[in-house]
């Protein structure tokens, strides 16, 4: 849908002292229905930014999002109170493969990047998927979703930069480590480039498929305006994306070496 619904928020949810997560109630008909791995476009009516869906709840009708304050427009909507409405269109893109029956899956997440991978999770725990998550923060107090996963039957793998809980280390060097031990048939990750990068080398060396949800920055959503066009690839963030296989990775030239700003310049990580 590409007029936005203005929505009342139906419920706040404090993840933690940085993050929250807004509940609406949503027309779950069609198109309209979300799958783990799309996001919606937030209209606070003054400007509107890409979030990714963290809750899809099909049978109560409800749409999730989660955010993270870190600059002005997420510093407004975590001003927000239940009640409150914002501008929700969408949802747009291509999301995760979740009829994993019986694979032996490894989701990794780094940060806010445990949104998409939390309903990604819990869509493939009720495909029967066997499912090990890697969820990673920099301080135990910013962990997200480590225990709604272990109550949907996930196994967790905590990790933290300051060792506050669980693994001493980043994502990558936990699931290393995970790898040694186990054997995974598919992989899923999100979280920041800087991350995701090493995690793909990681993975194809331990030949292990899987995907990985891209970040861009994106204006229309729709695919017309091509500000989150990628390289010599000509895909669009917005549609060909978020979520890409492996081998379409592999054809990312600027994957974990730059993005660019709104102006179109290129940042480097």
């Amino acid at each position: 849908m590409n007029v936005p619904q203005v929505l009342e928020i139906k419920r706040i949810i404090e993840e933690t002292p940085s993050i929250k997560t807004f509940i609406f109630d949503w027309t779950m008909v069609g198109e309209n229905i979300p799958t783990p791995g799309q996001f919606v476009m937030v209209w606070n009516f003054n400007d509107e930014k890409p979030m990714s869906i963290s809750y899809i709840d099909i049978a109560k009708g409800e749409l999730g999002i989660t955010v993270k304050n870190v600059g002005e427009f997420t510093n407004q909507l975590h001003s927000l109170e239940v009640g409150d409405r914002l501008g929700l269109r969408g949802p747009y893109g291509n999301g995760f493969d979740t009829d994993l029956r019986d694979m032996k899956v490894l989701a990794i997440g780094g940060g806010v990047g445990m949104a998409p991978i939390a309903s990604f999770a819990e869509e493939a725990l009720k495909n029967k998927a066997i499912v090990d998550v890697v969820c990673a923060a920099q301080t135990k107090d910013e962990l997200l979703f480590d225990e709604r996963l272990k109550e949907k039957g996930a196994t967790v793998y905590t990790c933290t930069d300051d060792g506050s809980c669980g693994f001493k280390g980043f994502a990558t060097h936990r699931a290393i480590e995970l790898m040694a031990m186990k054997k995974y048939d598919w992989a899923v990750v999100c979280g920041p480039e800087v991350m995701m990068k090493p995690l793909y080398g990681t993975l194809e060396s331990n030949m292990i498929d899987g995907e990985y949800s891209m970040e861009r920055y994106m204006k229309c959503a729709i695919g017309v305006c091509g500000q989150c066009c990628v390289d010599n690839t000509g895909w669009r963030i917005c549609v060909e994306g978020p979520v890409f296989s492996t081998d379409q990775m592999s054809e990312i030239i600027e994957f974990g070496e730059f993005h660019r700003t709104a102006s179109g310049l290129k940042e480097f990580y």
